[in-house]
């Protein structure tokens, strides 16, 4: 799309963000990749002892019949958490050269009175959002998930603007539809773009996304950066926030 960077392009300013910061960038990113680390483990030895108790005709299972579903749950939501505070710097390295990670605080940035709860929202509003689209196929699902997928970085926008505007999670999933209008397909082909590097770090049991998660959460943070130097820009802020009248009309015109 005219005007807007390649996938490529992105890339290199992910690259160049993050030199000479690598260490503070995987220091940042050690929680969610051992988390990542300890569910391929948990795969690995489930697919073991489910085989071996295959061919004894016996398969474990936990005493609601399920597989763990809700500590992988716990780790999914957890996981989100940390990545958003983790962007949330990396937007702010994009906007400012001379910002310095500060790992372990800017690791958990989220959880703090002025993120949290709206963060949480967020994701839980999103995810309950895909998953009803995703009951009728699989394809809405994944292109609801990918319209959401810039609600995190508006809400940082609104709040920590010169003067702060307050905006619900809702709104902020609306204005991130409206965002992504005509660049969906542009960030699914960049998503689709990471397969090899996830294959990679899969194959190295985990431990590979040390150094490919910070990687594509850069990627993508400057994805978002790029995205907002269009309609939305703001020659001193880098965003454009609606007035609380248009946030009104968007919330009462809001279609998840």
């Amino acid at each position: 799309m005219s005007g807007y960077k390649t996938s490529a392009e992105l890339k290199q300013d992910a690259k160049d963000m993050l030199r000479g910061r690598w260490k503070d960038a995987v220091l940042m990113n050690l929680i969610p990749s051992l988390i990542v680390l300890v569910a391929v483990l948990v795969v690995v030895v489930t697919v073991v002892v489910l085989s071996e108790m295959w061919s004894t005709g016996t398969v474990p299972m936990d005493d609601d019949g399920g597989g763990g579903g809700g500590n992988s749950g716990l780790g999914g939501i957890f996981s989100t958490l940390i990545t958003t505070g983790i962007s949330y710097a990396f937007l702010d390295a994009y906007r400012n050269h001379d910002y310095t990670f500060r790992p372990l605080k800017d690791a958990f940035r989220v959880f703090s009175k002025q993120y949290f709860l709206p963060v949480f929202f967020i994701y839980f509003l999103t995810s309950v959002f895909t998953f009803l689209w995703g009951l009728l196929l699989v394809i809405p699902g994944i292109i609801k998930a990918i319209a959401y997928s810039q609600a995190y970085f508006i809400y940082k926008d609104y709040v920590d603007r010169p003067d702060p505007q307050p905006i619900s999670a809702l709104n902020c999933i609306t204005e991130s539809r409206m965002l992504m209008d005509g660049h969906k397909m542009r960030y699914f082909t960049l998503q689709l773009s990471y397969l090899g590097w996830i294959l990679v770090g899969a194959l190295t049991l985990g431990i590979g996304f040390l150094w490919i998660n910070p990687y594509i959460t850069a990627t993508n943070t400057a994805f978002y950066n790029d995205l907002v130097h269009g309609p939305f820009v703001d020659s001193d802020t880098g965003w454009e926030a609606s007035t609380p009248s248009q946030n009104d009309r968007d919330f009462e015109n809001f279609d998840f």
